[in-house]
């Protein structure tokens, strides 16, 4: 998917031809007997916290003046119906966290935000999901959020033509059926362009890069009492036009 996305438009367009006049019913096959994997297998993660303003005010912190970034390991990548997994000895406090991610499709270096659209080659549902002991305890996030399978993304990737306005797409979560986390996306205080300027002035964005755009309120590390993740829940994120990212949850 990365060569395919660094290979241009031009080509896209080729094999969207080639596609509307090939005969693909012999391909075809029921999505429900399909098992789909990540959309992309990224170079790099760029996450962005506190990015939601009723996230913020939810936790009680102040309005970020800037990005707030923290990275997440490629290697916690999982795509659709793949398990969250995590050792309790390790631990205990799971968190879910519903994202949009941006997929970069061309590389980008100090990209100016009126030309960011140009740069993105669609967008797809992440959980940015958190060992808040981890994170509380290293006074960094890295470790916390990059345990192996701590970064689901899917279920597929829809291009930006298909998603005229990133800034206004209702999105949720919920934790075996239940609605934890309902909001918008034009609650986001850096929007993508402005976050595509800022990381790109400071490293190369390359095809395929996910950009993680943060998560609204209902947290279960916010909640009263707390609440994390069981093993054996079901957590889905869901997003208006592109669709729900459906993940287990099993401790080891």
């Amino acid at each position: 998917m990365r060569a395919l996305i660094a290979a241009g438009p031009d080509v896209w367009a080729r094999l969207a031809s080639d596609l509307d006049s090939a005969d693909l019913s012999s391909f075809s096959r029921p999505l429900a007997e399909t098992k789909l994997v990540a959309p992309v297998q990224p170079s790099k993660i760029c996450a962005i916290g506190l990015n939601y303003l009723d996230h913020v005010l939810e936790g009680g912190r102040p309005i970020p003046k800037s990005p707030v970034l923290f990275a997440k390991l490629p290697s916690a990548v999982i795509g659709p119906g793949d398990t969250i997994c995590w050792e309790p000895a390790l631990s205990d406090k799971i968190d879910w966290e519903a994202e949009l991610a941006v997929v970069i499709g061309r590389t980008a270096r100090r990209v100016r935000a009126a030309d960011a659209y140009d740069y993105v080659f669609g967008y797809t549902c992440a959980d940015d999901v958190s060992a808040r002991d981890l994170q509380d305890r290293d006074g960094q996030w890295t470790r916390a959020k990059s345990l192996d399978t701590f970064c689901p993304l899917g279920p597929w990737i829809v291009t930006r033509d298909e998603v005229p306005d990133p800034h206004s797409l209702p999105i949720r979560c919920t934790i075996n059926g239940e609605v934890v986390q309902n909001s918008n996306t034009d609650q986001l205080i850096f929007r993508v362009p402005e976050l595509i300027e800022f990381l790109s002035r400071a490293f190369t964005l390359l095809p395929g890069d996910i950009i993680l755009t943060g998560t609204p309120p209902g947290v279960g590390h916010y909640r009263n009492p707390p609440r994390y993740l069981q093993d054996g829940d079901t957590v889905a994120v869901e997003i208006e036009g592109i669709g729900a990212l459906v993940n287990g949850c099993k401790t080891e």
